[in-house]
């Protein structure tokens, strides 16, 4: 009996000593799963990111201003020969009327070619287009496959459940409007919000003369009704010394001048030529800032002729006399204390005449020479600055027409100049914009010269089309905004109700 027990239990040790000893576990585990794609998905995002570059509002936005400058065209067109028909003798008044409508002849089809070769493009790109996506489309469904979790499917479920909360949210909370700027005297009504763009064009120029302005003379000479103008900062991106008009909106946007230029001085830059980029047409006159002073140039665009007004001691541009005596005294009385005090207190007086000084801002940097801006509405010229006085702050001045032109009412405010990027008059109230992003400036302050009420929460936003709005010009023949961006042409249109 008790061998019985003894012999497995020797069995048992000699099967434990022959067992190897290993180090580590090894084991092997098979995937029933397929590796998912990653160069496949890595495909798919390029793909995606090229068509998102190829498809932009810029190019949809092209289209749109050819059509409008047809649309604007014709109907003038329509007109001239309505003239022709009624008034025509068949000798030298119906051959100059028919020169006329030949060049009108030709610009419009100018126009129309460039339509029809920017529709050709655009159906190629859409083409190309639909194709892609088709095949994005069709490569997601097979990514989608390897989605084993659901993952995907749930994030999709739970977008279409914040969308509807949204919407259903909105309905029993609607979207306040913008806060609208006070009534004022304006035949339009308020300014209530502004869409577009409606015109994006790079002109005659494209790339070239990054700074500038453009627009339409509120006021303007008979026969000229529908004229624009232009300016471009030529020499190192501050000053100019012509305008160059355009006798039509399809003119501008093909790129021919009939007109041409319109020269104030053949040096560029000199006495009372162009500095800076906010200017503005009214009444056949172009107002701008003067070359390296704080004065208001007007130069009459048929005699040929610039007159200037002056601005008040202490403007924010050169040297105001009070600062620059007090400087001189200043140096007399410490010359014979510390010789490193002199050299501090001519710094000091160089500081105060350098020009742009008092420019409009954004978050990353200022925008040189906007020291002076020229507004044009129905009621006539404006010129924004800042003072010394006034701390920086935004003032607001009339200019009334004359040879020369004169100084009316002063109005003063409580934004400081550097925390705004650009400004426009309207109906008689100074709006101010600010930087958002590349993508969004915002119309943030009025203040209406009628009531002297300004208001900080205007909440309009403009979609821009490049990263910086340079200039500002309201239209109040049509009431569109202006806006001169990275050398492009760009405009607006402003509601009023």
């Amino acid at each position: 009996m008790k061998l019985c027990v003894i012999i497995p239990l020797c069995a048992l040790i000699t099967l434990t000593q022959q067992a190897p000893t290993q180090d580590q576990c090894l084991c092997d585990l098979t995937n029933s799963e397929k590796a998912f794609p990653h160069d496949k998905l890595s495909t798919v995002e390029d793909n995606a990111s090229k068509c998102n570059s190829n498809i932009t509002p810029k190019k949809t936005l092209e289209l749109e201003s050819l059509m409008l400058g047809l649309e604007r065209r014709l109907p003038q067109m329509e007109k001239d020969l309505s003239v022709l028909e009624r008034e025509d003798d068949g000798e030298l008044y119906g051959v100059l009327s028919l020169l006329v409508i030949e060049n009108e002849l030709t610009e419009i089809k100018q126009l129309m070619d460039k339509l029809n070769m920017t529709s050709r493009r655009h159906q190629h790109l859409t083409t190309d287009t639909t194709e892609q996506l088709e095949d994005l489309r069709v490569k997601m469904a097979e990514l989608q496959e390897y989605d084993t979790l659901q993952v995907v499917k749930r994030q999709q479920a739970n977008q279409r459940l914040k969308r509807d909360l949204d919407q259903c949210k909105n309905e029993h909370h609607p979207t306040p409007h913008p806060t609208q700027p006070p009534q004022g005297i304006c035949p339009h009504g308020r300014f209530l919000n502004i869409t577009g763009p409606r015109i994006y064009t790079a002109g005659e120029y494209p790339g070239s003369y990054m700074y500038g302005a453009w627009g339409r003379d509120p006021k303007p000479e008979v026969g000229k009704e529908n004229w624009y103008w232009l300016v471009m900062l030529t020499s190192s991106n501050i000053y100019a010394n012509y305008v160059r008009l355009y006798s039509s909106l399809s003119s501008l946007i093909v790129g021919v001048s009939g007109p041409g230029n319109i020269e104030i001085h053949s040096s560029n830059p000199t006495t009372n030529t162009i500095q800076g980029p906010n200017v503005g047409l009214y009444g056949g006159a172009l107002y701008y800032n003067c070359y390296n002073k704080y004065d208001v140039c007007r130069f009459n665009l048929t005699t040929k002729t610039v007159t200037t007004l002056q601005l008040p001691e202490g403007t924010r541009f050169t040297a105001s006399k009070t600062p620059f005596n007090n400087c001189v005294k200043m140096l007399r009385s410490l010359l014979f204390i510390y010789l490193f005090i002199y050299h501090s207190c001519i710094c000091l007086c160089i500081y105060f005449r350098h020009n742009s000084k008092g420019n409009f801002c954004n978050l990353d940097a200022c925008y040189s020479y906007t020291d002076l801006d020229l507004a044009t509405d129905e009621s006539g010229v404006w010129v924004i600055y800042t003072t010394t006085q006034d701390f920086g702050n935004l003032v607001l001045s009339k200019v009334e027409e004359g040879e020369p032109p004169t100084l009316n009412q002063t109005w003063y405010t409580s934004v400081y100049k550097q925390a705004v990027t650009n400004t426009f008059m309207a109906c008689g109230v100074l709006y101010a914009t600010r930087h958002v992003s590349k993508e969004v400036e915002e119309i943030f302050y009025s203040f209406d010269t009628s009531t002297e009420v300004e208001k900080f929460n205007i909440g309009i936003f403009i979609k821009k089309m490049s990263p910086n709005i340079y200039s500002l010009n309201y239209s109040p023949v049509d009431q569109m905004l202006h806006a001169y961006c990275n050398s492009y042409m760009v405009s607006y249109k402003m509601l009023f109700g």
